[in-house]
């Protein structure tokens, strides 16, 4: 074995692989020729480790290399450029439908069952593709191009997906600069939380708030969380940025005076199913808890369509800590009925789409009563964000809404302007807030 190879697999490493993409790129670049690269993922590779055990799961490894290497051809190059994670560099192909030919043979390869002693299992992957230069003439982009395709394809329940073409592409190359400054934001203090209040409906108490990531980068100014959560996502940094919120929120809310509250933490869809998430939370509650902070996890629908059993185990184990369950931006996403009467759930949110629309679309009216008699049906209690005024409050308060939030009673605060807001607050639509906001 050499320095350029995979211990376990005997393929290219990553930086191996690096070196060829970049060579390769280079040589169809000058010879005018297609290139074509596939990464490979295993979904849920955690749970058949946790399953299975490491052995097994190492031989799972092995038995995927094997079957890319049956794809390639012999100017083919195949890589394990991550823990569950391979690439297939393509050269010389015509176009994408040669790429699309090379994965749909991999996944007829896929087809038969794994076996290793007794167990026998069909082996689930997602597959990102990506073409030079269509979609990127630079090695890492390329690559970043053909992972983000990953994500996407799960997001919407698919096995694989090509990256977008080229007029996506100026705007996602402008941003490369953040990815690369997004990962010290936390530890330069550019990343920090603000908090939205979250008040009962029926006496406009504030009973919580959401903890809201901002960025404020030291030569843009304020970044959108609508730019950096994504990249935070794709670049893999939104497991640490996460459970970082999660601690500060915690420990913000400590130091809330009242109670008992609730103090809200957004978690995306790729961290709910790890098998380390319960420990982490029930980490976190050991540092910062407090019997008079109710700790709630916002995920989106989206979060529990690839393996709903499994999501649902790792929720009902979070519920076991005592922690609330929130779904976001429900009524968007993957609702099914089949599976809603078993989400172990404690609240639903209302997207902003249909409470933007309450007063003015009979369609929206209807989908929001709706959801919140759905929702106390099942037992659980009902949030509406995107509240701007009193009339849509009122037309929610009359339907049975149990909580709101929006620009009507606060917009997202610094920590110190929230406590404040919360000390002073004594009923009513919180216009007050307005004056402790400073971003």
């Amino acid at each position: 074995m050499t320095t350029a190879e995979d211990a376990l697999t005997g393929l290219h490493n990553r930086r191996s692989f690096m070196s060829l993409l970049r060579r390769h790129i280079g040589l169809a670049n000058d010879h005018q020729t297609n290139l074509g690269l596939a990464v490979i993922d295993i979904d849920g590779f955690a749970r058949i480790n946790a399953t299975h055990g490491f052995d097994f799961g190492d031989r799972v490894l092995v038995h995927l290399a094997n079957q890319v290497r049956e794809v390639a051809r012999k100017q083919d190059y195949v890589a394990r450029i991550g823990d569950n994670r391979f690439a297939l560099v393509l050269t010389r192909v015509m176009n994408k439908g040669h790429v699309e030919l090379a994965v749909q043979k991999l996944f007829r390869l896929l087809d038969l069952p794994f076996e290793a002693g007794a167990t026998r299992l069909k082996l689930p992957v997602t597959v990102g593709a990506a073409l030079c230069p269509m979609h990127a003439s630079q090695a890492d982009y390329l690559l970043r191009q053909a992972e983000m395709s990953i994500e996407a394809a799960r997001a919407i329940g698919q096995h694989s997906m090509f990256a977008p073409d080229n007029e996506q592409d100026t705007g996602l190359s402008e941003f490369w600069d953040l990815e690369i400054e997004l990962a010290g934001a936390v530890e330069r203090g550019e990343i920090t939380l603000h908090y939205q209040p979250k008040l009962r409906a029926s006496d406009r108490q504030p009973v919580g708030a959401e903890a809201l990531m901002r960025w404020h980068h030291r030569t843009r100014g304020l970044v959108s969380p609508n730019l950096f959560i994504p990249i935070a996502e794709q670049t893999g940094q939104i497991r640490a940025m996460t459970m970082w919120a999660m601690n500060t929120a915690l420990r913000h809310a400590s130091e809330w005076r009242g109670g008992p509250l609730s103090v809200a933490v957004n978690v995306p869809a790729n961290l709910v199913a790890r098998h380390d998430l319960p420990d982490l939370v029930e980490n976190a509650l050991h540092l910062w808890g407090r019997d008079s902070i109710q700790l709630t996890l916002e995920i989106t629908e989206r979060s529990l369509v690839a393996d709903p059993k499994h999501s649902f185990a790792i929720l009902s184990r979070i519920r076991d800590l005592g922690v609330k369950i929130s779904i976001d931006d429900f009524g968007t996403g993957y609702s099914c009925l089949a599976y809603f009467k078993d989400i172990p759930a404690d609240e639903l949110k209302i997207d902003r789409s249909f409470v933007c629309g309450l007063l003015d679309d009979p369609a929206c009216a209807d989908i929001t009563a709706l959801i919140i008699d759905l929702a106390h049906r099942f037992g659980l209690s009902v949030v509406a964000e995107g509240v701007e005024d009193e009339a849509t409050f009122l037309a929610l308060l009359q339907r049975g809404c149990d909580v709101v939030q929006g620009y009507h009673f606060g917009e997202a605060m610094p920590p110190d302007a929230f406590a404040r807001w919360l000390a002073q607050s004594s009923g009513g639509p919180k216009h007050a807030a307005d004056d402790f906001a400073t971003g």
